[in-house]
């Protein structure tokens, strides 16, 4: 998905690429994991194709915003001139899924989708999966005009996990921005809360979830790649 657009923009890439997989493979039903702003990306391929979906997973997500994108937002001058180092993270996040550069005006496209407020925006027209309570869980199983499937989501609560991690130094940066709240480096833990929360406090950072950068993870930390196999069991057990 293109990393510096709406939330809507990347839903409808998704959409468009399951409707070439599907008549290519034959494909029924997906199971949809996304992390970060994957995952109000695949909720809205939910939303939108219903029919097409099995399972929401996600991961780390930003379903009500980033408190790094609502400070930098508010901290913007008038020229336009954002937190470098903030930012850095956001680029780097760029560079890994194959986009090379942020333009100025991607940035403020991407960190609107991403703000508290544009999170806020977003859950008003694609609410199903919602926690009941503040920072609780939500359903296991939620339907979508009358098309069930299942919710699950995960998140990690470590910043500097591996010294040989270079993205560590810029997470340890923004993860200040959250004033203690428990949080990967980019991303709150109760931001992270939709559908049934299996887990919320996994030992990793905004980049080790995927297995980023280069696999290195704290020492004690559970490797990502399982963890996501383990997942994929767990959605078969559930006949998905």
């Amino acid at each position: 998905m293109n990393p510096s657009q709406t939330t809507e923009f990347r839903g409808e890439e998704l959409v468009q690429q399951m409707k070439q997989w599907a008549a290519k493979d034959g494909v029924k039903k997906f199971n949809l994991i996304g992390h970060s702003h994957g995952g109000p990306t695949v909720r809205y391929a939910a939303g939108t194709v219903p029919s097409m979906v099995a399972s929401v997973s996600t991961m780390a997500a930003t379903h009500f915003g980033s408190k790094v994108a609502d400070d930098i937002l508010a901290n913007t001058t008038p020229d336009g001139t954002f937190d470098k180092l903030a930012t850095a993270g956001l680029q780097l996040i760029g560079w890994l899924t194959g986009n090379a550069t942020y333009k100025q005006a991607d940035l403020l496209t991407a960190l609107n989708a991403l703000s508290t407020k544009g999170a806020e925006a977003f859950n008003a027209k694609f609410p199903v999966g919602a926690p009941t309570t503040t920072c609780g869980t939500g359903p296991e199983v939620a339907s979508v005009n009358g098309n069930s499937m299942r919710w699950y989501s995960f998140s990690g609560t470590s910043v500097k996990t591996n010294a040989w991690d270079i993205s560590d130094a810029i997470l340890a940066y923004t993860g200040d921005y959250f004033k203690g709240e428990p949080n990967d480096g980019l991303v709150a833990r109760c931001s992270s809360h939709w559908g049934k929360v299996i887990k919320d406090n996994y030992a990793w950072n905004h980049l080790d979830e995927i297995n980023q950068v280069l696999g290195i993870v704290g020492k004690d930390a559970p490797d990502p790649v399982a963890f996501y196999k383990q997942h994929a069991n767990r959605l078969k057990l559930a006949g998905l």
